[in-house]
């Protein structure tokens, strides 16, 4: 049976040469910060590792905090703002959206119960965010706005240098979740204007287990894990030496090859789509149908249950998913929020491309999906409903 991965968003395969990579440091066990030479061969990886990250943001190396992944840089960013404003002795406001992934949704409802005050933007019907949306909602104590740069589950891409040019002018500090994004389309901080940004090693073919925050310089920010006095103070723990290396390398070849692998993706997601809409009748394609990442098609399939044809696509040796990862069997509450259909709220699936796809796994999905579809609205008891309403 064919074996075809198809859920890019949720995590990536390593790349040979991040393996390579990580291989030179397998055997090497000093502790980075040390100063003798077994410590000293670890600094040297993690330090170059920092300038490649640093590149492909295009930011300074010293701007680049590693982490355990998005996760807590998430966290990290909207947390530690709040947490500064605190030991100040002051709270405020922040701004969010209604569509960010659950690590920054779930850490500005924490800091909700600690007083904050959180507002929460809805998108439009393809899931953007207007700039005009976001100057409607500051006010005289707002610190931070937090939007991610594209969304995971229907791929949108949001106009963070718009609203980047709103907040400068405020002088109110601006963080992107760029997960999804990193890999698939240019992360250019400066061109982006952005305070922080977030960004995850196993979404562009590196290891799981490491991210890295963004931060411009002389941001003031408490620590989310007190220790020692690693990566500049600010995020205590012994580096993961081994990560960072293949996070480095990750970045290093993805800055180098995505002006090639994009178009490729991206002629694949709309042959895919525009396949589909022709053998398959009743169906939605959800997000924005041009302010998008390259490899990301969300598609409601009317009458049929998403998970069940998650499953039975899975059978046949296609792999995709329902939405994020980090939320498996849970209504999406991105799609939601983009006021989807209730017949369509629960057919939804999430195809997302990467470059090792080819056309030829394309079409055997193709014509697997086209098959599934069929068997499974045959016995829906939703589509029996709706030809007797008819």
């Amino acid at each position: 049976m064919k074996r075809i991965y198809l859920d890019y968003n949720s995590s990536t395969p390593l790349d040979e040469r991040v393996i390579e990579a990580m291989n030179q440091y397998l055997k090497k066990f000093g502790n980075p910060s040390n100063l003798h030479s077994f410590g000293r061969e670890m600094r040297e990886g993690i330090e170059v590792a920092r300038k490649k990250v640093a590149n492909f943001l295009n930011c300074q190396p010293e701007e680049i905090f590693f982490t355990s992944g998005g996760t807590e840089a998430n966290n990290w960013a909207v947390k530690g703002l709040a947490f500064k404003r605190l030991s100040e002795g002051k709270k405020g406001h922040l701004i969010t959206t209604a569509i960010e992934h659950a690590s920054v949704l779930n850490a500005a409802q924490f800091l909700e119960r600690l007083g904050f005050a959180v507002t929460y933007l809805m998108p439009d019907g393809k899931g953007w965010i207007s700039p005009e949306k976001v100057e409607e909602s500051l006010r005289e104590d707002t610190f931070l706005v937090s939007i991610m740069h594209s969304n995971n589950e229907i791929g949108t891409l949001q106009p963070i240098g718009e609203i980047a040019q709103i907040l400068r002018e405020r002088e109110i500090f601006f963080h992107t979740d760029a997960v999804a994004s990193a890999g698939k389309i240019e992360l250019n901080v400066k061109e982006l204007g952005v305070d922080g940004l977030t960004i995850s090693a196993h979404k562009l073919h590196g290891p799981k287990g490491v991210g890295a925050l963004y931060l411009r310089k002389g941001t003031e920010i408490e620590n989310l894990i007190h220790g020692g006095h690693h990566e500049l103070g600010l995020r205590s723990g012994t580096e993961n030496a081994l990560g960072i290396v293949g996070f480095g390398k990750a970045c290093e070849i993805s800055q180098e090859e995505m002006a090639k692998v994009v178009p490729k993706i991206r002629d694949l997601r709309d042959y895919l789509e525009e396949e589909i809409e022709k053998r398959i009748p009743d169906i939605l394609f959800n997000g924005h149908r041009e302010k998008r990442l390259c490899n990301t098609s969300s598609v409601s399939f009317g009458y049929i249950e998403g998970e069940a044809l998650l499953m039975n696509l899975d059978l046949e040796g296609v792999a995709v998913s329902s939405g994020s990862a980090c939320s498996a069997g849970e209504v999406s509450h991105v799609l939601k929020a983009i006021s989807l259909p209730p017949e369509f709220l629960n057919s939804t699936v999430r195809f997302s491309l990467g470059r090792e796809n080819t056309k030829e796994e394309i079409d055997y999905t193709l014509s697997v999906l086209e098959r599934v579809v069929k068997r499974l609205r045959e016995i829906s008891p939703l589509r029996r409903e709706e030809k007797w309403k008819r």
